[in-house]
């Protein structure tokens, strides 16, 4: 592509057809970023060592922000743009000694669908230390079920292991509802823990029960500042990708000794509160980061979801859309209408 003027080249075989695929291009020929789903070709794509045959994608939040330009700033600056933070598929072409043609990988993470095309086209070109190998006994599919957000929500449970968080008490799960709060609810019961789901969503209630969610909360609660700098002691720790008011209420909560895992701000980057939790009942904050983290932790965790998720999350909390959906999605998801973990469809 001529990223100047927008141009799409043909890119055309040995044998004169055209190696053409879909993807969802934004582009911003005003103010507002438009979205639709093009013809492109292999030429079309960005630098890298690895071509990649996408089978699935998926959408979060930011994959929203991303599509719709919403946000304090926009995540995509250069335009005509394939987004998608997360994909899986199989490698076609490699000039990368660590992957071959035929090996299925994901890829989330490293600014994909933000400063480098991500996953929401059939094919994608990407650099291969991005790339992590497929774990066995997973499918592609069930891959992007888990997505970022199942990466993300395995980290932080790790985290809290590492931290020694005891099963005793509950632990708490902010933004229940979401990708990476279904998923934490999930895994938190599958490993034996009392789980508390906190959604702001009463009508969640019952398919936050069937992922393993011992006790529903509500969220509104937690829309206001603490009017106390410690408050009752709650939960033994808890996994918060809300963020703000959530996460102070969050801290004022947690029983002595115990930690949170931090890792979101839909609610706000900004954390007002006190010392008090921290000198008083020795509360720590685990900041979790799945965006860059090393690929020894990303192998480690992806492995360990397949162990403690062999048969992923149940099939309730998983939407299929396609490219021509993802617009409408996208603007679901930003205004808290969607649930669990959808995943994108990229060949039928």
């Amino acid at each position: 592509m001529d990223h100047d003027n927008g141009r799409m080249p043909h890119d055309t075989t040995s044998s004169g057809t055209l190696a053409s695929f879909e993807a969802l291009v934004l582009r911003k020929p005003g103010d507002a970023i438009e979205s639709r789903v093009e013809t492109l070709s292999e030429v079309d794509l960005l630098e890298g060592d690895v071509l990649v045959k996408v089978a699935f994608s998926d959408l979060g939040y930011k994959d929203g922000l991303a599509i719709t330009g919403s946000g304090h700033r926009q995540l995509v600056s250069t335009f005509p743009f394939v987004p998608g933070v997360d994909l899986a598929g199989t490698v076609e072409k490699s000039s990368a000694p660590a992957f071959q043609p035929g090996d299925q990988v994901i890829l989330t993470g490293w600014g994909v669908g933000e400063r480098h095309w991500g996953g929401y086209a059939q094919k994608a070109r990407v650099r291969s230390e991005w790339l992590v190998r497929l774990p066995g006994g997973m499918s592609l599919r069930q891959s992007m079920i888990y997505g970022s957000a199942g990466l993300s929500a395995m980290l932080c449970v790790n985290a809290l292991e590492r931290y020694g968080i005891s099963k005793e008490r509950s632990v708490l799960v902010t933004g229940a509802s979401g990708g990476v709060g279904s998923i934490a609810v999930a895994l938190l019961h599958r490993l034996g823990y009392r789980v508390t789901a906190s959604t702001s969503r009463p009508n969640d209630a019952e398919y936050l029960v069937s992922l393993g969610a011992d006790e529903i909360v509500d969220a509104n609660d937690f829309k206001t500042a603490p009017d106390k700098p410690l408050l009752p002691e709650r939960w033994a720790g808890a996994i918060d990708n809300v963020g703000g008011t959530t996460l102070a209420h969050v801290l004022a909560s947690i029983s002595y000794g115990g930690a949170i895992a931090s890792l979101g701000l839909v609610g706000g980057s900004t954390l007002e509160t006190t010392v008090l939790p921290f000198i008083k009942r020795g509360v720590a904050v685990l900041g979790v980061d799945s965006e860059i983290c090393p690929t020894e932790l990303r192998n480690a965790a992806w492995s360990r979801l397949v162990e403690v998720l062999p048969d992923g999350v149940p099939e309730v909390a998983v939407h299929e859309v396609g490219l021509q959906d993802l617009s409408d999605r996208a603007r679901a998801i930003l205004r808290g209408e969607t649930k669990g973990r959808t995943i994108v469809v990229l060949w039928r």
